[in-house]
């Protein structure tokens, strides 16, 4: 077997021994960035709007009251940390609308108003940990409701992450990036090995 042989078939095994670890490592990639642990929701926080926002860290969190076709709040479940002041906002669409908890640990129960800029607040406490159903009275058959989960101790499941209305998956800025140089280096080096298979032996015959 000459030494140009042993290159080529070494060349290959390293050609897919690199492509093998790319794969695997854009997959692992892939299925991280695409898990979500997300609160447990009863089904009677169902909205029109079924949007879900994890605000966690934040001191503030906005709804809007009246969304979609005006009888929605959206997001429709925010999970927020004990503290957190939920701010309430009408946007004038959809008639008059308040918000009222109808269930869970929380309390709150706003007036009802079609003005345009409204707002109401409410500030979570450790009081208030679980998950609260609330609704817009005057549109709770027509499916205005929505959720709040406060604190820590929330029963939770996988999903596949980002928003569970489009059914769109977000992946973190890293991923991609991983993803993409991961491909760069599997089409490089297969492209190396087959350019040296094909053409490594030219100058051996000159």
């Amino acid at each position: 077997m000459s030494t140009e042989d042993v290159s080529r078939r070494a060349l290959l095994r390293t050609a897919g021994g690199t492509a093998a670890a790319a794969g695997v490592a854009a997959g692992a990639a892939g299925s991280a960035a695409a898990q979500e642990e997300v609160p447990v929701w009863p089904s009677s926080v169902e909205g029109n709007v079924d949007s879900y926002t994890d605000a966690r860290g934040q001191d503030e969190v906005t709804i809007a009251v009246g969304a979609g076709d005006g009888l929605a709040f959206d997001p429709t479940k925010v999970w927020v940390d004990p503290g957190t002041t939920i701010v309430w906002e009408w946007t004038g669409n959809g008639g008059d609308h308040n918000v009222h908890a109808v269930d869970g640990p929380a309390s709150f129960e706003s007036e009802i108003t079609g003005e345009e800029g409204f707002t109401f607040e409410y500030e979570t406490s450790e009081e208030d940990a679980g998950i609260t159903h609330y609704q817009c009275d005057p549109h709770s058959q027509v499916g205005m409701h929505g959720g709040i989960a406060v604190g820590g101790d929330i029963e939770t499941e996988s999903t596949g992450g980002g928003d569970s209305a489009s059914g769109v998956v977000f992946v973190p800025e890293g991923a991609k990036a991983l993803g993409i140089a991961t491909f760069i280096a599997m089409v490089s080096t297969l492209g190396m090995a087959f350019f040296f298979l094909r053409y490594g032996g030219d100058g051996g015959d000159e």
